[in-house]
């Protein structure tokens, strides 16, 4: 079992950054490829990012690209995602996750995630 536990969410302005921290207990995450997903209020949950076990290798949704960075420190068991630029429409509740697969392919789907963090609510204002 593996427990998760966003947090860095918040109020900023368009242009904005702001940075998510989400921290394991119970196993080390460096058996699990890790993500973070999104979902705002009627719209299914959204892939935004994820990386290896390594953190050798990083993916990320297009609509995030070149603006968000997925890391992780293994040894402190916590994952980050470092969002600058943001836009109004980067609003949600972002969720963190962790998939066992080693197969990059299954990254995007919330389907292949096992274990999920509660939600940090990011919010951007125009």
């Amino acid at each position: 079992q593996v427990q998760l536990v966003e947090s860095g969410g918040g109020l900023v302005q368009a242009g904005g950054s702001l940075r998510l921290s989400c921290a394991a207990s119970g196993r080390t995450i460096s058996s699990y490829a890790m993500g973070w997903f999104r979902q705002t209020p009627g719209k299914e949950r959204e892939f935004v990012a994820a990386v290896k076990r390594s953190g050798g290798s990083t993916y990320y949704a297009d609509s995030v690209k070149g603006r968000f960075t997925i890391s992780r420190d293994n040894a402190k068991n916590t994952v980050y995602l470092q969002m600058n630029s943001l836009k109004p429409e980067d609003s949600a509740v972002y969720y963190c996750a962790a998939n066992s697969y080693y197969d990059s392919a299954y990254y995007y789907s919330d389907s292949r995630y096992s274990y999920w963090g509660q939600g940090t609510q990011v919010t951007v204002s125009s």
